[in-house]
């Protein structure tokens, strides 16, 4: 693929959020610290649509995550190829995400699908960055989610590091590290039973 053609497809969807734009949902998201250089608000619905129009796309992806736009970015996140994905770039695309819904969408969208992930989400969740914890819980969360239960010794990791965010001050982290045991638990009763037994022992009541 050219990189005129690139810049086209990049150009017509950029020009097409202002036929999408919603207003309210662009100031409450302001209002509420989401600050991004530009924000159509989006919704998330639409930007699937879009998503699939446009189809999985390695280059196109790479120029709209470097567009400082949020709309841009959770696009990239939609159509970038997951087997084309190497890790450095995912770890870059983490230390890029500058807020919470970045984190989460691009867990949720893209690195859950990686067969590398869970390696960099459990180095992501013993930083003290919490945009990296976010979406280093969120990938494990949805790992678990999908069926692939860890080790025991990551289930040890885990679990001591989730004990700590759950003391963090930062409440997206403390409810990103508890929906992550949240789901481990749920992968039946002996994960239930472990998870239950440290947290008690933390004086954590889960």
């Amino acid at each position: 693929m050219s990189t005129e053609t690139t810049q086209e497809k990049l150009k017509r969807i950029k020009q097409s959020f202002r036929l999408l734009m919603n207003g309210e949902a662009s100031r409450y998201m302001r209002e509420n610290g989401l600050g991004y250089h530009l924000n159509w608000g989006v919704s998330y619905n639409d930007l699937r649509k879009m998503a699939e129009e446009y189809g999985k796309d390695y280059h196109l992806a790479l120029s709209l995550w470097k567009e400082n736009i949020r709309e841009c970015k959770i696009l990239a996140t939609l159509i970038m190829p997951p087997e084309e994905m190497s890790p450095e770039l995912a770890d870059l695309w983490m230390e890029q995400a500058d807020t919470q819904e970045m984190a989460e969408m691009l867990s949720f969208n893209l690195l859950q699908h990686l067969d590398y992930a869970p390696i960099l989400a459990f180095e992501w969740i013993a930083t003290t960055n919490p945009i990296y914890q976010i979406g280093g819980y969120h990938v494990l969360a949805r790992c678990m989610t999908n069926g692939n239960a860890p080790d025991e010794r990551g289930i040890c990791e885990l679990i001591d590091q989730a004990q700590v965010a759950l003391c963090d001050e930062s409440l997206p982290v403390r409810h990103a590290a508890y929906n992550c045991l949240l789901r481990l638990s749920q992968l039946g009763d002996d994960y239930q039973r472990i998870v239950s037994t440290a947290l008690k022992s933390s004086g954590i009541d889960f």
